[in-house]
Order: C-alpha cells, then structure tokens, then sequence
C-alpha cells in the first residue's frame, strides 16, 4: 500500500482510496498521480488492485474478489485505462466494473485547457456530458438470429434513465449550470428513447429553475462543433454518450485531457481516464497522465478535499500554459516523469 507524504508527516484523517493502474501506460501514469499528489500532501493511503477477467463456468466475466471488496469498502476509487479485445473475447473490464458497482452515471466535463490550442480556444469550451452507463446497446445482449445475421438488443429501463436523469439534474443544480438538453433519436427509436425522455421530462419538471430542452443526436453533434458555447449539460443513453464525450474531447485538444467519473448506488465512485492503453508509449514512458489526474481531482474535490484539488490543478495549469514541458500528444516532447516532476516543482514552489 502506498502512503502520501501527508501520512509520514502528520496524524491527520487518512482517505482509503482504492487504486486500479490498469493496462498498458496505466500504471506508468497512475505512478505519476502519486507522485503529484505526495508533492501536494493529499491525505490519501493507495490500496493498489490489479484488475483482470475471470471468466466463470456460465460463460460470465468478472473480476478478481479483492478489487471488488477493496471499491465496497472505501466507496472511492481511481482506474487507469484497460485493454479490451476487439470483436472476440472477455466482456469489456470496463463494462464488467460498472455492472459490478452499479455506476449508473458517467460524468465528462470537457473545459478548455490554458495552453493546449484549438479552434475553439479563443470563445472557450464548458460544457458536461451525462451518460447513462449500464444499458442501453452496451448491455450486451446479442445473438446470432441465422449464419451471416447477428442481432444486438438495445435495453433501455424506466429506473436506469431515471437515476441518470436525477443524478444530472441534481449536478446542474449543485455546480450552477442552468441549461440541460437531452440528446436522443426518438423520432427512429420511438420506444426506448422515447422512454428515455419521458424520464428526463418528469425529472425536469422538479428543477423549475433549470432550461430542459431535447435535441436530435445528430443535429446535437452539427451544431456543437459549430458553436460550443450554445451547450451546457447534454444527458443522454450510453452509447451516445461514449460517442459525443469523445467529440467534446477533441474540442479541447483530445482524450488525454478529459477526466472522467462514475457515480453508483450506496455512495460508490470511481473515476477514471477514458483513454486507452496506449502500448505504443509504455517502451519509452511517454503518455500523458492528465486525464487521469484530472480525474484524480474530480475525486478529490468529491471527498471534500478542494483546497489540495485547487494546488494541483493550478500546477497542471501553469505547466501547460508554459508549454516548456508537456508530452508530445499535446506538441512537446517531455516523457511521462518529466512532466509529472515539473508539477511536482510547481506545487513545492
């Protein structure tokens, strides 16, 4: 178990967070998430976990017991990006861990970044994605109708949209955004996005003082990359979800930038970069950890420790907008340490 500075130098209340590295460049920038947040005397104790599938005899995945009891226990986790096959295989690990704890909403803020330069830099982007996370086309209920026909079930519930739905509405309310619109295609998928909506419009109807409107999907993903500042919350099934919060990161300069959280039943969170493995960079230790440190400062400021979120992010801040040492996904050359070491210099002054 690793143990901040804070726990070395004080006696002071110690948060159990329980860590899951993951695959590929996971545990190199899950290495630097550390260091960053020693340097800064967060009062966190690490409970490392290594997260695998287990596949069991009725052909279900799941993961290995101690990560489950670990994430039960502590209510808080981080999670480092994990590899999934493509086509063939396990379950992904991801789906299987939001099943497993019931993360049921999936919060994606993409924020312009100081010193990372898009086309949208100069108006600013500031917006959140909701993402219902369980359901939807990523149930994973497909079958094999005949050879050469596959089909796959959508699954949308009345409690799934509606805990997503209150999760949103309840976020806009506590962080002051006014405006929420629900993206969706019920004009084609009349049933369950249909149901989806219905959800949204009865949970809008108790926040009075939020703008609800509903949009097409597609004319949603027109009319953002031609003017951002018009979107404030989006809420909307899984799938489109994963796909527009994709989108929303590219505004801002990409996936290494965009934090991520899960939120689930009984208190349960888990945050995490929404990138992927990146083994391409692990030989030479150059991916990025901001998305995960990012994300590490969602859960910070989620368990009430903001004063050490606020140092951090303005370390982060201040080294992008130097541009002397970042990773080259965001046009430097710096390495993973070496760009977590100059944090780390910024935060000690």
């Amino acid at each position: 178990m690793f143990l901040s500075r804070a726990l070395r130098s004080s006696c002071r209340s110690l948060h159990t967070v329980t860590l899951f590295p993951g695959d590929g460049i996971g545990p190199q920038i899950s290495e630097s998430v550390k260091k960053i947040f020693d340097a800064a005397e967060v009062p966190i104790q690490w409970e490392e976990r290594q997260v695998y599938p287990i596949l069991e005899p009725n052909g279900k995945t799941r993961i290995p017991d101690d990560a489950v009891e670990s994430i039960f226990k502590n209510k808080i986790g981080l999670k480092g990006p994990m590899r999934t096959a493509i086509g063939k295989g396990h379950v992904s690990l991801n789906l299987t861990i939001r099943r497993t704890f019931g993360l049921y909403a999936n919060v994606r803020p993409a924020k312009s970044v100081p010193g990372v330069i898009t086309p949208y830099s100069k108006e600013g982007v500031d917006c959140v994605i909701m993402r219902e996370n369980t359901e939807g086309e990523y149930s994973g209920i497909e079958h094999q109708v005949v050879p050469g026909v596959v089909q796959s079930v959508k699954l949308i519930t009345r409690d799934a949209s509606r805990n997503v739905a209150e999760y949103a509405f309840q976020y806009a309310q506590d962080h002051g955004r006014k405006n929420i619109v629900a993206l969706h295609k019920a004009n084609i998928m009349k049933m369950s996005d249909g149901m989806f909506l219905e959800q949204c419009r009865e949970v809008a109807a108790r926040y009075p003082e939020i703008n609800y409107r509903e949009m097409y999907l597609d004319s949603a993903c027109l009319k953002i990359v031609s003017d951002p500042s018009k979107f404030d919350v989006m809420l909307m099934p899984n799938l489109y979800g994963d796909i527009f919060s994709d989108l929303t990161a590219g505004l801002i300069g990409g996936l290494g930038l965009a934090p991520s959280g899960n939120m689930g039943k009984d208190g349960i969170a888990i945050y995490e970069a929404v990138h992927g493995t990146a083994d391409d960079l692990v030989e030479a230790n150059k991916g990025n950890p901001t998305a995960l440190l990012m994300s590490g400062l969602m859960m910070l400021r989620h368990m009430g420790l903001k004063s050490q979120a606020d140092k951090i992010e303005a370390a982060v801040l201040e080294t992008l907008t130097e541009r002397k040492v970042i990773t080259g996904d965001i046009g430097g050359t710096a390495t993973n340490p070496e760009y977590a070491d100059e944090i780390c210099r910024k935060i000690r002054g």
